[in-house]
């Protein structure tokens, strides 16, 4: 393979445990590094090409679920965290030193996805985490600085790994999206 998706994957996507209650993820530091707990297994767990994500060096997309927030807690060295881009939809809290994103929060209540914070699993030890389950933004990696004459055979190994490639988010979560916004709008009762 030419190309690395995520390290997490490109040797198959392994599932979760039913059971699994959470774990901690650590910050790339040797010296102090930044500790979150989260308290609950992680949902809609997906391969993102956007280029706000954090990603391994290396790789194309980064794998990345939510969980409630209030189910993420800071443990260890929360001075060493800072958010990225103030004016983001999600306020992604990142290691100043090693520059991981350690959760992404979004702050705006009217927003649908507001009280779920994204996090990269990866960071954590524990087995059991949810497994990614599609690919959004999948053209965003162009943006990147990815080939655009290889997506064809990114798409095609997205497909291999059972990770579906959208160029938005997969339909429920769009569906989530839009009924969201109608609600807000009145055109859907709440």
């Amino acid at each position: 393979m030419a190309f690395s998706i995520h390290p997490s994957v490109d040797h198959g996507v392994k599932q979760g445990a039913k059971d699994f209650a959470g774990g901690t993820l650590t910050c790339k530091c040797s010296d102090r590094p930044v500790k979150v707990s989260i308290g609950a297994q992680t949902a809609h767990n997906h391969a993102c090409g956007c280029t706000k994500c954090w990603k391994p060096k290396g790789a194309l997309f980064s794998v990345v679920a939510v969980v409630a927030k209030d189910k993420v807690k800071v443990t260890q060295n929360p001075d060493k965290l800072a958010v990225v881009d103030p004016s983001a939809t999600i306020q992604r809290h990142a290691c100043k030193v090693c520059g991981t994103h350690m959760y992404g929060r979004i702050e705006n209540a009217k927003h649908a996805f507001f009280g779920l914070d994204f996090v990269h699993t990866e960071l954590s030890t524990e087995q059991g985490w949810s497994a990614p389950g599609f690919a959004a933004f999948v053209s965003s990696i162009i943006e990147a600085g990815a080939d655009p004459a290889n997506m064809g055979a990114v798409r095609s190994r997205l497909k291999e790994l059972g990770l579906e490639p959208y160029d938005c988010l997969n339909p429920p979560l769009m569906d989530a999206l839009a009924t969201h916004a109608a609600k807000l709008s009145g055109v859907l009762k709440a």
